[in-house]
């Protein structure tokens, strides 16, 4: 269990995740053919080069679920009861295949679960920016995590 306890945070706490991840053109068909996506932008190059991007954008499906699955291991890995709401998900920037994305992970509230007195509700808001320091993708995440054991 790399994952912290809700008694283990306190509101500000923020983390660096050490894992980047360079993002490939498998990810990206992969991530878009599986979900049944058409979208042309995310898939054919020809059509993309004559958009204003000038080639295939990365399908934002993907950037979110990078940028909540690399925090989870120094988050919520073995102390997650329950995934509540994603909120306030913007994408500023677009990710192009090849882009390398670091995640940073910062607590900004805190709470006793009402009706789980063996849980309290962390509230993370992650971050993700590309190569050029761009923020290409955030969110809050409000998860239910156990308690440290009495």
């Amino acid at each position: 269990m790399a994952g912290r306890t809700f008694d283990a945070w306190t509101v500000g706490d923020t983390i660096h995740h050490d894992i980047r991840r360079t993002v490939t053109e498998t990810d990206n068909i992969l991530i878009t053919t599986l979900t049944h996506n058409p979208q042309p932008l995310h898939l054919d190059a020809e059509y993309a080069a004559a958009t204003e991007f000038g080639r295939v954008v990365v399908n934002g499906t993907f950037t979110f679920a990078l940028m909540v699955g690399i925090s989870v291991g120094e988050t919520t890995l073995g102390t997650l009861v329950a995934n509540l709401g994603y909120d306030k998900l913007v994408m500023p920037k677009p990710v192009f295949v090849g882009d390398t994305l670091r995640i940073e992970t910062t607590v900004v509230d805190l709470r006793p679960s009402k009706s789980r007195p063996e849980a309290g509700i962390v509230v993370f808001d992650h971050l993700a920016r590309n190569q050029r320091d761009e923020i290409v993708c955030r969110c809050l995440r409000t998860a239910l995590v156990r308690r440290s054991a009495a």
